[in-house]
Parts: structure tokens; C-alpha cells; sequence
């Protein structure tokens, strides 16, 4: 989730507490006890399997993980859709380095997707004496452990880890602590000059965060965090969160999105295009580097159809990249 960390089953078993002893004998026959031995196998695999999908899709209050409700409307506040910043066009060329700071600005494209804390101001004003544009990244719904402000946290702005990705866990995107923290980040990218931010981890939604987040919340989010750029005359953009596109367009100025040909959901981000806003869309193929004609036919071929800037890239997205 968060590629800029250096980015990149426990068993129960069940003791009895008594051993249980047979009888030698019983009134009832061996067949019998061949029956209540299989009735009761088939109660406890059906509870098992109960279990295990309890466990593993919860979609329940207080855990989070899977808002099935529909999109909430369109938001309509001027505050987070008008303002004075950069607008890209669908189609725009682009590159994206989390890994590290950039150390490489040969590729002639027209915008740049890096890291808001490793890279510092003069790497944005040469990137801008180049005639590019430069989008700034940080996790806008994730704590991590590494990040310069990571003290400005309280323990109670986070939840659940994120499953793949140590040192990062689910925050609380209601917290005011937290909003005041992003607020803060936003300032910093400006003070640097970015041209606009990256706010990943947004869907707390759709995944077990330890928190009551609903497409609802995610909406209030990014609305906050719009307002935030916008003011400062930089543009934002949404990070993947399908389930919240149509809401969050208005204010949006591009998608940034992954993998969406290898989960079959680029039609989910296809309202940017329609509105003239780009795509700015990865794929990982496990043939990256050395791209296999396969590949290159399976993520390229669909994507740029569909008008999206598609990019090839390594998973832990150092510098290597090909275009579509």
C-alpha cells in the first residue's frame, strides 16, 4: 500500500480438559453411534466454515472491511470543486518513483507522481525548469511507522495493520488528530511546490481496518482533504477507491489507479475520461522487467483503448517503467 517504506497462521488447537471414557457397553448398536459420529462431523464443519468466513470477510460495525451500499451522491461543495490550480487532460504522459528519491529525470513526460517527504524542494524546482509537473504522494489513510510525523499520532488514530505492508496500519479518518496531521502534510507539499498532492490508502472502506468506515466517510474525507489543496492552489487526485468515483469526480482533478485490467475494473474509472480527467494507471506484470509480448498485449492493449495513461512498473515502483 505504502511503497515507500523502504516500501517494500497461527494455529489453535483444542485440548480437552477431561479424557472421556466408553463404556464397554451400551444399549445402543455400532450402527448408531456410526450415525451420531457423522451427524455430528457435519454440524461441526458446517460451524467451522461459518466460522472461517466470519473471520475472514467481516463486514460487521466496528471492524470495517466491506461497504456494499451504494456510491453517495456527487459532492456539490464549491469549496472542494472550485479554485485556481492545475486541471491535466486526459491522456497526459506521467512517470511515478516511491521507492526512493528521485535520482532520474530523463523520461520526457509531462508529469512526475513522487514521494512528498524523500524528495526535497530543489528536486521539484528542477523538475519544474524541465516544464514538468509534479504530483506529491503521501498515505492519507494509513500510519506509517517510518514518516517524519509519525510522533504526531495518537494511539487511538489507528487500527488494524495492513495486511502485506509492515509497519502500517489503518487510521481513523474521522480523527480530528488526523485531519489536522494531513492538513499539515498538504502545507508541506505546498511549501515545496507541488502541483498537486496523492493521497493514498482512501479506501478504508472496502477492507478490515479496526474502524467504522463507510463509502460515507471516505467521501467527508477526500472532501476535506479537496478543500485543503485546492485552497493552496494545488490539484488532488483519487487513489483507487472505485467504489466512490462518481461522488468524488466533481472535485477530483485525475485517478490514480492500479492493476485495475489484472481485477477486470477499469470500467469503475472511465467517468474521469469522459470528463477530460486522466488515468493515470499502473499495472505490475510478473514479467517486469523484460515484458513478455503476453503481457505487454494484457495490460496495454485494453487500457489504452480506454484512453488511460497506462504505465508498466516494477511492484515496488523504483525508476524502471515502460509506457503503453
Amino acid at each position: 500500500m505504502s511503497p515507500s517504506w523502504p516500501w517494500f497462521s497461527q494455529h489453535q488447537q483444542l485440548k480437552p480438559e477431561h479424557e472421556m471414557s466408553i463404556p464397554q457397553k451400551s444399549r445402543f448398536g455400532k450402527r448408531f453411534w456410526i450415525i451420531l459420529g457423522s451427524v455430528i462431523l457435519v454440524i461441526a464443519i458446517a460451524l467451522g466454515v461459518g466460522l472461517g468466513v466470519g473471520l475472514t470477510r467481516n463486514s460487521g460495525g466496528g471492524g470495517g472491511g466491506g461497504d456494499n451500499s451504494p456510491q453517495p451522491p456527487p459532492v456539490n461543495n464549491t469549496n472542494a470543486t472550485e479554485g485556481t490550480f492545475w486541471r491535466p487532460e486526459a491522456g497526459t504522459s506521467w512517470q511515478i518513483v516511491l521507492q526512493y528519491a528521485l535520482n532520474d529525470t530523463t523520461p520526457d513526460v509531462a508529469v512526475y507522481d513522487i514521494d512528498l517527504f524523500t524528495n526535497p524542494k530543489s528536486t521539484i524546482d528542477n523538475l519544474h525548469s524541465l516544464g514538468r509537473k509534479v504530483i506529491c504522494y503521501f498515505s492519507a489513510g494509513s500510519y506509517e511507522d517510518f514518516r517524519p510525523d509519525s510522533s504526531d499520532f495518537e494511539k487511538s488514530d489507528y487500527g488494524k495493520g495492513l495486511d502485506g505492508w509492515p509497519g502500517e496500519w489503518w487510521l481513523n479518518t474521522s480523527s480530528t488528530n488526523v485531519r489536522k496531521i494531513m492538513t499539515t502534510r498538504i502545507e508541506l507539499a505546498k511549501t515545496k511546490g507541488c502541483d498537486g498532492v496523492d493521497p493514498d490508502n482512501v479506501d478504508g472502506y472496502d477492507n478490515d481496518t479496526g474502524f467504522d468506515l463507510t463509502k460515507e466517510s471516505a467521501v467527508d474525507f477526500m472532501t476535506f482533504m479537496a478543500i485543503e489543496a485546492h485552497s493552496r492552489n494545488m490539484s488532488i487526485g483519487l487513489k483507487n477507491a472505485g467504489g466512490i468515483v462518481n461522488s468524488t469526480l466533481p472535485m477530483m482533478q485525475w485517478q490514480v489507479n492500479e492493476q485495475c485490467v489484472q481485477y477486470d475494473e477499469c470500467d469503475s474509472f472511465t467517468p474521469f475520461i469522459t470528463n477530460n480527467k486522466p488515468v493515470f494507471h499502473i499495472e505490475y506484470p510478473k514479467s517486469a522487467p523484460r515484458i513478455s509480448s503476453a503481457d505487454n498485449t494484457t495490460f496495454c492493449d485494453t487500457s489504452t483503448d480506454a484512453d488511460f495513461s497506462t504505465l508498466l512498473k516494477n511492484m515496488n515502483l523504483d525508476d524502471w517503467y515502460q509506457d503503453c
